[in-house]
């Protein structure tokens, strides 16, 4: 069996990090992702992964890591989507600028991703792209209505996509994360026992998702601590 490749956008030091340990660990050759690449010197030594500089909300820096990508190593098997932005505050208050951009990063760069990984994945009939939500996927929070935004075109888009391009092979999911996810380094006041999500039980969940057998495809899957209300 070939090895998978693996392609992580919005790479960063949480949830990301412990994708890219997983699947390195799982033998996936994985290919990192992210404005700021220096930030990842360290976890692409640890994983073996090769890192790329990219703009998600932009059409020819996404074009160019899909190539890149597949020429480094190999067009993507699983493609996953870890960007967002926040332009918090009262709607009267809220820069226009950084609600643009908070948008275009957590929608249409997922169509972006999504765009170049199909021209790929389709043709073949395989492949997996997985997308990161959160809460503000299915419910708007005060002062949080850019987020809310774009987190809501992003499982739009999901939900469309499965409907697509699971009856052409390619496998969407999109994943409600509805409550906040363990640091490292936590500093935000305790919880109690699974307060906070952690990411390398995340990672597994995505992983399994991925490796679904099609019989059982799922489009969705909410992850929340067993405190967390609804």
């Amino acid at each position: 069996m070939s090895t998978e490749v693996a392609l992580i956008l919005g790479a960063g030091v949480g949830l990301s990090a412990s994708l890219a340990r997983l699947f390195a660990t799982n033998g996936m050759a994985v290919a990192l992702a992210a404005r700021n690449i220096d930030k990842l010197s360290d976890l692409a030594e640890e994983t073996g992964a090769r890192t790329y500089a990219c703009d998600a909300a932009s059409p020819g820096d996404m074009a160019r890591l899909f190539a890149s990508v597949e020429t480094d190593i190999s067009a993507p098997d699983i493609a996953v989507y870890n960007p967002s932005m926040r332009a918090p505050g009262p709607i009267e208050e809220i820069d226009t600028d950084r609600a643009r951009d908070a948008i275009l990063t957590s929608g249409y760069g997922g169509f972006l991703m999504a765009h170049e990984a199909a021209k790929r994945m389709v043709p073949r009939g395989s492949g997996t792209l997985l997308f990161t939500g959160a809460s503000a996927s299915v419910k708007g929070y005060k002062n949080s209505s850019v987020f809310a935004m774009g987190k809501h075109a992003l499982r739009g888009l999901c939900s469309s996509l499965a409907r697509e391009l699971h009856p052409k092979g390619v496998h969407v999911g999109h994943f409600v994360i509805d409550g906040g996810i363990q640091a490292r380094d936590e500093t935000r006041a305790p919880r109690g026992e699974d307060g906070f999500l952690s990411p390398d039980a995340i990672a597994e969940t995505y992983l399994h998702v991925h490796r679904q057998p099609r019989s059982t495809w799922t489009w969705e899957i909410e992850l929340r601590p067993w405190i967390e209300s609804f």
